[in-house]
């Protein structure tokens, strides 16, 4: 087979797989006709488990049915369902201070808040998202000063809670990826001299969790970019890097392929393989600790959907980029596993805990975190690339 119809059969997977399962799955089991919005808490079959509603998702789902309908199909249903979420957001999940909720109930009334700012992120994008769809300008204004609230939440003292007290001063690799894609993805809808500089400035912060003396992007640094000694410090995340490598990846190709950010994202895709993909059994594993040492995290060693997903459109952007074999033949890697390991093909959709030796863990379609977006987002993205990477 060629490497065009290996690119092209993929493609059409993707396609087919999120045409006629995921989010069918979604829309028939998740969609609340009553309340707006989205369940994710749901059972094998698609039953639901739990009313709560994972704020992150009507956000998430909201961006995705919109994504889905902009790349892949007009599909009217994708669009009502996107603003089902966004108008459900509206409504139920800001708090009076513009901050909002973690988790509501059916109705909207709040039961959680955090001290993340990943709600706001992905309601931002989903708004963005949606404005493109329905040529409404008004939601990507609306989605565009989130994103300013967002940076005003994170730059002011005393409005996010601090993860850890003054005594080990840190910062983290989760928001500074997240900032990359949820600014990139408002640019898609509205210009604004913010969005390319939160992007510089992730960019440059980022090069403070890459220690080359582990081959490794590490979780936690110190604000000077130095390694915290501790379990937690030592946490390499290898699904989270190499979603930053993609995220850097598609910045490059924005850029015009910039070959700095070429360079820098291949080099921690290099890597983050090389600790992530497992050996002896395949897929990308949870945790590693960069000096080798045992990991805290009592899931180290279990295969979850996203960090397999992740790898999936990583692998695409990098060949794409260098036109080096090698990310192609990494992609025959992960795409075969999952596909061997991930979809539950009796009752749709995907598992999405793992063990190590690819035995499904426990079988729920979705709780509070997963749900429908890693899953349709490396769809749309892969098949995306597939056919561009082949044309």
């Amino acid at each position: 087979m060629t490497n065009k119809q290996y690119l092209l059969d993929c493609a059409k997977t993707y396609r087919e797989d999120l045409i006629n399962n995921i989010m069918p799955f979604w829309l028939k089991n998740g969609l609340d006709t009553v309340n707006g919005g989205v369940y994710t808490c749901v059972d094998r079959d698609g039953s639901i488990i739990d009313t709560t509603k994972s704020v992150w998702f009507q956000g998430r789902f909201g961006f995705i049915a919109a994504f889905a309908y902009n790349n892949i199909e007009n599909n009217p249903e994708w669009l009502a369902a996107s603003k089902s979420c966004i108008d459900f957001i509206e409504k139920h999940c800001f708090d009076s201070d513009g901050r909002m909720f973690f988790k509501v109930t059916a109705e909207g009334a709040p039961l959680r808040k955090r001290r993340y700012v990943f709600s706001e992120c992905f309601a931002a994008i989903a708004m963005s998202e949606y404005s493109i769809a329905a040529n409404d300008v008004t939601y990507a204004q609306k989605a565009l000063d989130l994103f300013k609230n967002i940076r005003r939440f994170i730059s002011t003292p005393g409005v996010l809670e601090p993860k850890y007290m003054s005594t080990q001063p840190a910062i983290g690799h989760s928001i500074t990826m997240i900032l990359i894609n949820t600014a990139s993805r408002i640019r898609e809808a509205i210009k604004d001299p913010i969005l390319d500089q939160q992007i510089d400035e992730s960019i440059e912060t980022l090069k403070l969790f890459i220690h080359p003396e582990f081959k490794a992007l590490l979780e936690t640094v110190t604000p000077e970019g130095k390694l915290i000694d501790t379990c937690n410090g030592r946490t390499i995340n290898p699904g989270h890097c190499i979603e930053t490598a993609w995220f850097l990846l598609e910045e490059a190709k924005y850029r015009g392929w910039d070959k700095g950010l070429v360079d820098m994202a291949t080099t921690i895709l290099d890597w983050s393989w090389e600790w992530g993909w497992d050996k002896e059994f395949g897929g990308i594993i949870n945790f590693r600790d960069c000096r080798n040492l045992p990991c805290q995290d009592y899931s180290q060693d279990m295969k979850f959907w996203w960090p397999q997903t992740e790898a999936i459109i990583a692998t695409l952007y990098a060949y794409e980029a260098t036109q080096d074999y090698k990310y192609l033949e990494m992609h025959k890697l992960i795409h075969e596993w999952t596909y061997k390991h991930l979809p539950d093909w009796e009752f749709g959709e995907w598992f999405g805990y793992l063990h190590r030796d690819g035995t499904v863990a426990q079988p729920a379609k979705g709780n509070i975190f997963k749900g429908p977006f890693h899953i349709p987002r490396m769809m749309i993205k892969s098949c995306t690339l597939c056919e561009e990477i082949s044309s």
